[in-house]
């Protein structure tokens, strides 16, 4: 699977311990920053990685922040995106089953790396069950025209 990733500063050393850890799992991980634990603005990578989603380039994203709310709030303005902040791997699993998730946001300082691994696998390995969430997610796509 492609998958674009993306982090501020503050996601910065949790992005580059996933990374490997998604190649060795038989991923391609595209990186679109930061390249850095150097102050960055959020918003910046967010967007990247929303619009290699939007566009197709990548089959789901990934994005980190502190807190992972800042990445969801900014990820979820691009127009078909919609992205998660999962803090359990049950989250994970049902933001893929019930509203076809296509981003994952995780906050780097809430949890450990070994948490981050495990709901990033919950939600790469969970799939959509269509049918009455299809109805659903068609009906929060109809607010954006998509």
């Amino acid at each position: 699977m492609n998958l674009a990733i993306g982090s501020d500063h503050a996601g910065f050393e949790a992005k580059q311990e996933l990374i490997p850890f998604l190649t060795n799992e038989g991923h391609t991980v595209i990186d679109l920053g930061c390249n850095s634990a150097d102050s960055v603005d959020y918003p910046d990578f967010a967007v990247m990685v929303a619009k290699s989603v939007q566009s197709g380039e990548s089959d789901l994203g990934i994005l980190i922040c502190g807190t992972g709310i800042g990445m969801s709030i900014t990820a979820n303005k691009v127009l078909g995106i919609r992205a998660a902040l999962c803090t359990s791997i049950a989250h994970a699993e049902l933001s893929r089953q019930h509203n076809n998730a296509n981003i994952l946001c995780l906050g780097a300082r809430l949890q450990s790396a070994q948490e981050q691994m495990d709901i990033t696998l919950a939600f790469l390995n969970a799939e959509f069950e269509g049918q009455r969430h299809a109805r659903r997610v068609d009906k929060i796509h109809d607010l954006t025209g998509c």
